[in-house]
């Protein structure tokens, strides 16, 4: 799970948030969003399962992403820290929550197909 989950040309296939890749412009991956264009930095491939990444969509605005894959018997756990910035509404923040819920049942059905 991990393997496929941490590679960002992977990523347009179930974030949504991050739906067309572009490539790797040396400081992180560049992704249009549906916001506009996003950089996307991430932490090293590493034997752990962290996935965490950085999302800059624009240059002074950047949101840190906890993310895991967790070995659990013959699957594995997922898990996805989202934030609240003290600037987000409520209705900004379910928005977000429910995108970052639909996104994961997505990769969820990837995986396990």
């Amino acid at each position: 799970m991990y393997e496929f989950t941490h590679r960002p040309v992977n990523f347009p296939r179930w974030a949504s948030g991050l739906a067309d890749f572009l490539g790797n412009d040396g400081d992180g991956w560049v992704m249009k969003s549906a916001d506009g264009m996003t950089t996307v930095s991430f932490t090293p491939p590493n034997e752990l399962g962290v996935m965490d990444h950085w999302v800059a969509p624009a240059a002074d605005i950047v949101a840190y992403v906890p993310f895991r894959v967790v070995p659990n018997g013959t699957g594995a756990e997922v898990t996805l820290t989202l934030f609240r910035t003290p600037e987000m509404s409520d209705e900004i923040m379910e928005r977000d929550t429910e995108w970052v819920i639909r996104d994961l049942a997505r990769l969820k059905g990837l995986l396990e197909a």
